[in-house]
Parts: C-alpha cells; structure tokens; sequence
C-alpha cells in the first residue's frame, strides 16, 4: 500500500474511532495517574514512556468492543487502561532483553535509567495493573488478565529458547507470537464483551477476534523488519534476524532449502551482524523465494478470520470499526 493509502487509512480509522476519542484521552489521564509516586523517578519514567507516542490500539479494542456489545459505563476505561498498563510492561521489559536501544524514535528507558531501574518499573507496572482491577471486584476478569499475563510471560521465556534457532518451525514461531501478542489483544476484545450482557457465543467471538487480529499485527511487526524504513519504525530494520530471531518470512526462505540462503542467515544469527551486502542480499532471496508475499498472506488470512468473527453481532457503528481496524493493522508501515 502506498503512502497516500496508509494516511487515509489511519484518516479512517480515526473516524470510525472517534466515538471513543474521549475514553482514550480518559486512559491516557488514568496511565498519568496512576504511576504517581513518592518515589520521584516512577513517575519520571511514567511520563516519558507515555510521551513516547503509541497508537494505544489495545485500549481501543476494548473500548470498541464494550460499545459494540452495549456497554457504556466507566469500567471500561478502567480496563483499558489495566491493559494499557500490561502492555506498557512488556514493552519496557522487551527492551531490556532485545537490548534496544530507541523505542518509537527515542531512548528506550532502560537506555536512559539503566536496566535495574528499568525492570523494577516493569514490575511496578505489572503489579498495578492487578491493583486498579482489583478495586472491581470481578473475579471473572481479574482471572483472565492473570491468565493473560502468564501467557505473554511464557510466550518471552519460549522465545528466549528459541533465539538463534535457525530450525524453528512456522508452528513454533505462531506459538510464540499467540503467547506475547495475540492473547493481550483477544484478552482486550473479550473483556470489552464481559462488561455487557452477551452470550458465551458472543464472548468467544470476541476472542477469536483479538486472537487474529494480534496474530496479524505481529506478522506485519515481523514484515517492517524487512521492509519498513527506520524513520517510520523508530528503530533500525533488521534488527530480529540480527537479535538471533527467525520470524516468519526467513521460516518460509528457510524451508525452499536454498544453500546460500541458509549459510547467510545462520552467519547473520551466529555473529549477530549483517553488512549492507549481506543485507541487501537477503532481501533479494526473500523476494525471490516470495517469502515476504507467504507471510503477507498469512496475515491476511488471520484479518479475515478476525472479521468473520464479528458477525454474531448486529451492525452498527461500532462493529463496523471494528471491522476496519484489522485493514488497517495490514496497512501500518510502523
């Protein structure tokens, strides 16, 4: 998709969204508030990790998915921003064990506060998202954030087995990216739907939504690292093959059983660097493999499961952005 396209997608969805502009502005004042502290440098660590931008896509997914299952109280910006806490941990904690060194354009916080400072703030994170979900009382939901959480804990542990393991197999790696990225996004969808009188029918649909929805968004996390530009990513291209991570495009150029394929990304994975040759040779093997149009299609296919889910629900507005934001996850160039 060409520039043009992706603003008037991001036009788009800011359209479909607005209904719950307002919700998003309330998480972000609840983010700011609660990482208030005595202890001066939480809050100093607060503020710039929120500056750092975000599309805040997961909050959205539960905002829109409570609205569409006809709720409209405050319990659902409260969740939003519980998981908007979570996802902030894994985020600062993900850092620390990529060692990278810009986050979204800008110092990573563990770059600029150190890597005690930095984890200590991902567990402050993590623990608070439990307290405010706490202050519900919902036994149902509080069970499925721990259950949630556990799951993208797993998912980082498994993928540190994996790292360097040129072997993994497209399985393993969609196990991988289930557990770090999909369950927080299916977790956001069906608590969206737990706040209103649905079905269990209506819930799992909901859940098969933001399971296909974060399947698709990491497969496109995995394609900009081979495709996006550095400006728009806010961090260098590249950097999951050089970090000994085999994401799906190299699995499917991996598997054409290709010789001069396999002693470049097991170079690249061995000493974790990549000239520009380098580089730009694996790039061409890959188009020439069509390895980058074999994940594009995964990707796709995982959008359209997330929209055929939707259709246990009545149209109307909310579904219909919903049904939007998967496009748009397919069209983001960073």
């Amino acid at each position: 998709m060409n520039p043009t396209a992706q603003k008037a997608s991001a036009s788009v969805l800011a359209q479909l969204f607005e209904p719950i502009r307002d919700d998003l502005r309330a998480v972000e004042r609840e983010f700011a508030r609660h990482v208030q502290s005595q202890v001066s440098v939480i809050p100093a660590i607060g503020a710039y990790v929120k500056d750092g931008g975000g599309k805040r896509i997961r909050p959205a997914v539960l905002l829109m998915a409570a609205r569409m299952a006809g709720y409209s109280g405050d319990r659902a910006v409260l969740y939003a921003s519980v998981v908007e806490f979570i996802h902030t941990a894994t985020l600062v904690h993900d850092d620390i064990i990529d060692e990278a060194e810009l986050r979204r354009g800008r110092e990573a916080a563990h770059a600029r506060w150190g890597n005690h400072l930095a984890v200590l703030f991902g567990d402050f994170l993590y623990l608070k998202s439990m307290s405010l979900a706490l202050t519900q009382d919902n036994l149902e939901i509080i069970r499925l954030l721990c259950d949630v959480t556990l799951r993208i804990v797993e998912g980082e542990i498994y993928q540190l087995t994996k790292v360097g393991d040129v072997e993994l197999s497209e399985e393993e790696h969609f196990d991988i990216i289930r557990r770090k990225t999909a369950h927080l996004f299916a977790g956001c969808a069906r608590i969206g739907g737990m706040l209103a009188p649905t079905t269990a029918a209506q819930q799992e649909a909901l859940w098969e939504y933001g399971l296909n929805i974060g399947m698709a968004f990491q497969i496109v996390d995995d394609l900009l690292d081979f495709t996006g530009e550095q400006e728009h990513l806010g961090k260098p291209v590249g950097g999951d093959l050089r970090e000994g991570k085999v994401t799906l495009p190299v699995i499917h150029l991996l598997a054409r059983g290709d010789s001069r394929a396999q002693a470049l990304v097991r170079s690249v994975v061995r000493t974790r660097e990549a000239s520009r040759d380098q580089w730009l040779e694996l790039c061409a093997l890959l188009a020439q493999a069509r390895s980058i149009d074999h994940a594009r299609r995964a990707a796709v296919e995982f959008v359209e499961r997330a929209k055929l889910a939707l259709h246990v629900f009545p149209p109307g507005a909310a579904r219909e952005a919903l049904l939007f934001l998967p496009d748009y996850v397919l069209a983001r160039d960073r």
